[in-house]
């Protein structure tokens, strides 16, 4: 049966509780004879220990919300009983008070406690030993330690057990907190690839779309074959967009598609987005109204699938941004270098603005791939054009 909430671990109620149960037991002792144990004066009414048992008692509820001021009453409370003579009952609570001293009150208090009971300890020693002239007086120094060391020693083990189970919680909800950042960075970082992968997979078939649209519809007096190769170029850009957004979409619901992993790896495999396609990817550019220039420096070699990726897209995305704002021609030189592949794309800006807006969202793309390859972009006007640049690190050095 659980308690009530009010007797719950950590409550006031349980600290009153524990209070009362301590002024019952020593009402027992007292009620069966056994109060007080000393009486140096024979007619001294009993009743006067009474007052001293529910002092401790009340230093007993204080333990939790005043410990110095529980010390202090239960203290005073030991002090008036021992003059009196001394009762079992008062003691026994008294080493209570010490014991919650030591849990509950700051780490000086139990220090200063431990030193003082110490020190009574052997006090208690001598003066029995002086006192009674026999080696049988340290039984006096005994009695202190029982109801004076031990309460505090056994205090600061449970004190000390206590911090250190709460530094471990504190230590695992730091991990928990740690692990769950670190959770966050990762779907931030996937999230961001995502939008990375569907712009380049998209934006630049819609681009090419885009254009033809807006050229069919604003050039007057189109005879029916410009229209039909306007028309071509849409539909091809949009079944090209189509065929690479639906191989995406089984790339994200199933990232381990033949064994691969799931990462920009995957995507290259059943994208095919290699840097060896960039041919097609310039004749599909080339159909869309962009004369492209292509120089291939050293010869073509295999490259590893993140940086192969990588490229075809720079190229993609550049190429892209030539014909929505450049005059209509460009120039793609790729080189191969013993430990990098460099890719260059040049044009000429078109003046009064692009046909077709953009966001800006390509240019972050390239500069983010290229920085995660470990690799260097840049891209801005260079010689009265427009200049994309992107070295990407092969690895292959050596």
């Amino acid at each position: 049966m659980r308690p009530p909430p009010w007797l719950g671990s950590g409550t006031l109620g349980r600290d009153f509780a524990l209070a009362g149960a301590s002024l019952a037991g020593g009402l027992v002792l007292y009620a069966l004879g056994w109060q007080p144990q000393v009486r140096p004066d024979a007619d001294l009414p009993s009743a006067l220990f009474l007052p001293p048992l529910l002092a401790a008692c009340v230093a007993v509820g204080l333990r939790r919300v005043a410990p110095r001021a529980s010390l202090t009453v239960g203290t005073g409370a030991l002090v008036v009983d021992t003059v009196l003579g001394s009762s079992l009952g008062t003691v026994l609570v008294y080493t209570q008070v010490l014991y919650d001293a030591c849990v509950y009150g700051p780490p000086r208090l139990w220090r200063w406690l431990l030193r003082v009971t110490v020190a009574l300890s052997l006090l208690g020693v001598v003066v029995g030993v002086l006192g009674f002239g026999h080696w049988r007086g340290a039984a006096i120094g005994v009695l202190v330690v029982l109801a004076g060391v031990l309460p505090v020693l056994t205090g600061i083990s449970v004190r000390q057990y206590r911090d250190q189970a709460a530094t471990e919680r504190a230590r695992a909800e730091q991990t928990a907190r740690l692990v769950e950042l670190d959770r966050r960075q990762a779907v931030s970082a996937e999230r961001a690839r995502m939008a990375r992968e569907l712009h380049d997979v998209v934006a630049n078939h819609l681009s090419a779309v885009a254009i033809h649209a807006t050229a069919v519809l604003s050039v007057p007096g189109l005879d029916r074959g410009q229209v039909t190769s306007a028309l071509r170029v849409i539909r091809e850009s949009s079944v090209q967009g189509l065929a690479e957004m639906r191989q995406m979409i089984e790339v994200l619901r199933e990232p381990g598609v033949g064994g691969a992993p799931a990462d920009g790896g995957a995507t290259a495999e059943v994208v095919s987005a290699r840097l060896a396609e960039a041919d097609g990817l310039v004749e599909r550019i080339r159909a869309a109204g962009l004369a492209v220039r292509v120089r291939t420096d050293g010869t073509p070699g295999a490259l590893p699938v993140g940086v192969d990726l990588a490229a075809y897209r720079i190229v993609q995305e550049s190429l892209t941004n030539a014909l929505k704002h450049g005059t209509g021609e460009a120039e793609l030189t790729i080189a191969y270098r013993p430990a990098e592949v460099v890719l260059t794309v040049e044009n000429p800006v078109r003046r009064g603005g692009a046909g077709v807006p953009g966001a800006g969202a390509g240019l972050i793309g390239m500069r983010e791939r290229a920085t995660l390859l470990a690799g260097r972009f840049t891209a801005g006007p260079h010689d009265g054009r427009w200049q994309v640049r992107a070295a990407l690190p092969t690895g292959e050095a050596g």
